[in-house]
């Protein structure tokens, strides 16, 4: 039998961290609720969590910082929940590497249905290969550094990158020598599920083969396997 999904919960309402945890916890999960991001990180430490709902609004270090923070060294799904529901907040909120957001007032029962959708999705994503301690992750000459985001040329030239091409890059490095269609991409790069007519991950794809000098005609690091996705052509090497 399975284990229940365990939800951390970041709020500094002592109310809706109150709500969500005992409604979170009548429908088979376990939670536990926090109330800025000291508290965050030291449940972080202590325990295993299978995803993070964050406030936007929180006293000290806000939500986008640490769902960046977070981000940078790890793919732990996270749902931010805030009260300011303006498309640019949600815009900034998923580019920082939210999976999904969720604007209050919110229905206890609409969240939960986001957090299964969001738990669906990367549960069905190919096993995460990395180490949770790795500092950097070198592949065919270049360095990717996990904790500034610096990629580096075999030449020693820092290549800059987006917050979206850094988490595609990683989800190649991740899964190296390994098919990854478009919709596991969108899915672990954007925390949403493809239309039939969605190219977006082809566009970032390319971007990225860019940033790596792989644009050619026939991309020798990522390359395209014809009606089923992408796959990085290196090792990767992990340095801790």
């Amino acid at each position: 039998m399975s284990r229940p999904e365990n939800i951390l919960i970041v709020d500094d309402d002592a109310e809706i961290r109150g709500l969500l945890r005992d409604y979170l916890e009548r429908n088979g999960m376990r939670a536990e609720a926090v109330a800025d991001g000291r508290g965050m990180r030291s449940a972080l430490q202590r325990g295993r969590f299978d995803l993070v709902i964050l406030d936007l609004m929180l006293p000290g270090e806000d939500g986008l910082v640490l769902c960046r923070d977070l981000r940078a060294r790890s793919n732990l799904p996270v749902i931010m929940l805030t009260a300011r529901g303006e498309e640019t907040d949600r815009i900034v909120g998923l580019e920082m590497g939210a999976d999904d957001y969720v604007p209050k007032p919110f229905s206890p029962r609409e969240l939960l249905a986001r957090i299964k959708a969001v738990l669906r999705r990367a549960q069905s994503l190919p096993e995460d290969s990395t180490s949770s301690d790795a500092r950097s992750m070198r592949f065919a000459g270049w360095n990717l550094d996990l904790a500034t985001r610096q990629l580096t040329s075999p030449e020693g030239v820092v290549v800059p990158l987006s917050s979206g091409e850094y988490r595609l890059l990683r989800v190649f490095l991740e899964h190296p020598n390994r098919v990854l269609s478009r919709d596991q991409l969108l899915d672990l790069t954007s925390g949403r599920e493809a239309t039939s007519f969605d190219r977006s991950i082809d566009v970032q794809v390319g971007r990225l083969r860019r940033r790596l000098g792989d644009a050619g005609r026939e991309p020798v690091l990522i390359k395209t396997v014809r009606s089923e996705g992408y796959l990085l052509a290196a090792a990767v090497e992990l340095q801790k």
